[in-house]
Formats: structure tokens, sequence, C-alpha cells
């Protein structure tokens, strides 16, 4: 059996980095690809005897209904052959799509119009495929390494695909809330190392913060009663289908407190063995 991925998104948000670190992870990608090619080359690339395993398929710019109606014969055809299929969303809050295209003075795929107007086009024709991805990524706050380890971490391990991940991130609210996270917490009712001087220029990956952090009174019973909580939610998720879990633990600025709970929350589900990875979108901010 073959997995695919399918990776699609918003034009500007990433889709060629992405493509880069899932061939450097082993994958057999195809990129830039013509929807009306689709269905031909994953049935070839698929069928049995083939020796990719693991097969990511990017589409290409293009855009237009045809784009969107080439997709879904496609991922039923497929998973009716029993292949594993999962679909990647690459998206980003506009005004960055619309800094993107300016700063690289790239023309938009669907630029009938200006770069916003194309960009509102295109969000409206992908509706639909971003709706039922298996995940989604949001580009927006990260740069081209932070992309790649967050492909890393999903599409990486072969034995971890085979079962729900589930991926804690840590952020901060001034930086905005993520926009592809299923579960969303707030760390700021704790003390904030920020307002502790000698703490101030570390980071919750520092022994010194991550001890003020855990020896507040309250951090004890919400990492408990977040963990309880999970220990409930995860195995109805994953009979349900679900691929991927993002749950989002926020602080102010995202360095302190809401890094340490992480790390914290990702080893108490390590340890009761739920696969799982941390990722701090706004540390070195």
């Amino acid at each position: 059996m073959t997995e695919f991925l399918f990776v699609t998104g918003m034009s500007g948000a990433g889709r060629s980095t992405t493509a880069a670190a899932l061939e450097d992870l082993g994958w057999f990608v195809i990129d830039n690809l013509p929807p009306a090619l689709i269905t031909k080359v994953a049935e070839l690339v698929g069928r049995p005897g083939s020796d990719n395993e693991r097969v990511a398929l990017v589409i290409g710019r293009g855009g237009g209904d045809e784009y969107v109606d080439a997709v879904e014969p496609m991922l039923n055809r497929l998973r009716k052959a029993r292949h594993d299929v999962r679909v990647l969303f690459l998206d980003a809050a506009d005004d960055v799509l619309v800094r993107r295209f300016e700063g690289t003075r790239r023309r938009h795929p669907l630029a009938a119009r200006g770069v916003e107007e194309s960009i509102a086009d295109e969000r409206r024709l992908l509706s639909g495929l971003r709706a039922k991805a298996d995940v989604v990524i949001d580009t927006g706050g990260l740069n081209t390494n932070q992309l790649r380890q967050r492909v890393t971490e999903l599409f990486g391990d072969p034995v971890r695909s085979a079962h729900m991940q589930t991926s804690i991130v840590s952020f901060g609210y001034k930086h905005g809330i993520p926009l592809d996270v299923d579960i969303v917490l707030d760390c700021r009712f704790l003390p904030n190392p920020y307002w502790v001087d000698e703490l101030r220029p570390l980071s919750g990956l520092d022994a010194p913060v991550r001890d003020y952090v855990l020896s507040q009174p309250d951090t004890g019973a919400f990492l408990d009663k977040v963990e309880e909580l999970l220990q409930m939610l995860l195995p109805s998720f994953e009979q349900e289908g679900k691929s991927y879990l993002t749950i989002a633990l926020g602080c102010t600025g995202g360095r302190h407190r809401s890094v340490v709970l992480a790390g914290a929350l990702s080893d108490r589900l390590s340890a009761a063995g739920v696969r799982t990875s941390a990722f701090h979108r706004d540390i070195d901010r």
C-alpha cells in the first residue's frame, strides 16, 4: 500500500519549501503537477510493484475550477484502492501573502485583478479543500527553517504517520493565535518570568525558567487537569479517524510560560504512550 500526501494550499504559503523538506525526508515528490495529470501520475506511482511507498503530490499553480474538480475524484480513487491518502493544506493570512508577493515581485497565478483580489478569489476557490484537509499548517508566523521543522515533525516518521499524531505548540498571544490548531489553552494565569530580571533574557527551554514555572502552585494542577482531559479526548479523536491533532498553549510573548508547559505536557503524553512532539513558534521573537 502506498502512502499519498496531497499538498495544496494558498499560493505563496510555502509549497516549494514543503516539497523540498518532504524530498529530504525520503518522500517521492512530484512538484508543480498540473491538475489534469493528477490521476494518471497517482495511478502509475501507486500501482502494485512500485518502489515508491511514500508519494507527495504537490499541485502546481494555475487555479481555476479545474484545479478543484480534479482533486476529489483522485482522492476517492486512491482511497478505494486502499492507499493511505492524506491532504496537507498550507495557509497564511491575507496580509502575509500580500507582503510575500510584493516582496518577491512574483505574479499571482490568478492575477486577473490585483494581488489582494486574486488572493480572495483563490481563498474562495480552495475553501472546500481546506475544510477537508487532514492537517493545515499556518505558515504566516514561520520562517523557512521553522516550516521545514513542522513538516519533519508531521511527516518524517513512517511509523508515526500510521497513527494519529499529536503536536503541542507554544505561542505568544501578542503574535496572534495560530490558525492551524484544534485546541487552545491560555497560560497567562501563571506568574510571568519576564518580570524576573534574571529570567527575562532566557527562554522556557532553560532550566531556571522551567523550574520557576513548574514550581508555581497552580502549574501542577493545570497540567493534571489538561492531561486528564486529553486522555479522555485523544482515543475518541483517533476512533473518529482524525489523523492530526494540534494543541496550542499560549502566553503573552511565547517565550517562557507556554514553552515550559508545552514541553511538560508533551513529556506527560509521551510517557502515557501518546505519539507527540512539541513546537515553539515564537520562542525566538
